[in-house]
């Protein structure tokens, strides 16, 4: 039995989402350096991405890393980059789906950056700081 998706998505739309948004983030100026200093092949990054997208939206087993884990191991990732990131990544759901598919998809999206960003805010906060609460 297979699980249907969280919303209504196809892989191809999934797709071009992923590499309309790495397109732009190669042209940003905050986040294409921190990108390119972990990325050499980018087609070989967004199927991996691709497949977080894919596990997270059509429930495939297409993905087994640990978005955290790789997100604490770049080193030059930090929770300011979500305030970048969400946006940009927001305008291309905008652009390439229909609203609602854009809107359950962003939904997600920032749950996940809240859920990475608290984590990086955790793991880099020194003795005696006071955790961010606000998001």
């Amino acid at each position: 039995m297979s699980i249907p998706p969280r919303f209504p998505i196809t892989r191809d739309q999934i797709a071009d989402v992923v590499a309309t948004f790495y397109s732009r983030v190669r042209k940003d100026t905050d986040l294409g350096p921190i990108f390119a200093a972990h990325v050499d092949n980018w087609p070989q990054h967004e199927t991996k991405i691709m497949g977080f997208w894919c596990n997270a939206l059509l429930h495939e087993r297409s993905y087994n890393g640990n978005p955290m884990q790789a997100h604490m191991d770049a080193g030059n990732v930090k929770p300011a980059h979500f305030a970048i990131w969400l946006p940009l990544f927001d305008s291309v759901l905008t652009e390439k789906l229909p609203h609602d598919t854009a809107q359950s998809w962003s939904a997600l999206a920032h749950r996940i950056g809240q859920g990475l960003k608290f984590g990086l805010e955790t793991y880099t906060a020194k003795p005696g700081d006071v955790p961010n609460l606000a998001g």
